[in-house]
């Protein structure tokens, strides 16, 4: 599914225009993007958590050479989904 056809079924299914659809797609992206920025987790019980972790740095190769090359430590933004999510998936 694409981003306007997200954007077109939440508009179908809360009887919404697509321009208040979209709107409300870009609050949300954008309060989850905020918060996880602070440092903060987004739980949306049912649905699943957002949240950053932080990754070490570490060793690599380079795949052409079979060099060793320095990957940096980073954060990286996580999605858990949650029981009832899983269980709507699986069934």
């Amino acid at each position: 599914m694409t981003k306007s056809e997200l954007i077109g079924a939440m508009a179908a299914q809360a009887g919404i225009s697509k321009a208040a659809a979209e709107k409300a797609l870009k609050a949300f992206t954008e309060g989850v993007t905020n918060a996880l920025k602070k440092g903060d987790k987004v739980s949306l019980v049912g649905f699943g958590s957002f949240e950053v972790t932080s990754r070490a740095a570490r060793k690599g190769r380079n795949p052409r050479t079979g060099a060793e090359i320095k990957i940096k430590a980073t954060k990286v933004p996580k999605f858990r989904p949650g029981r009832s999510l899983k269980e709507a998936v699986n069934s």
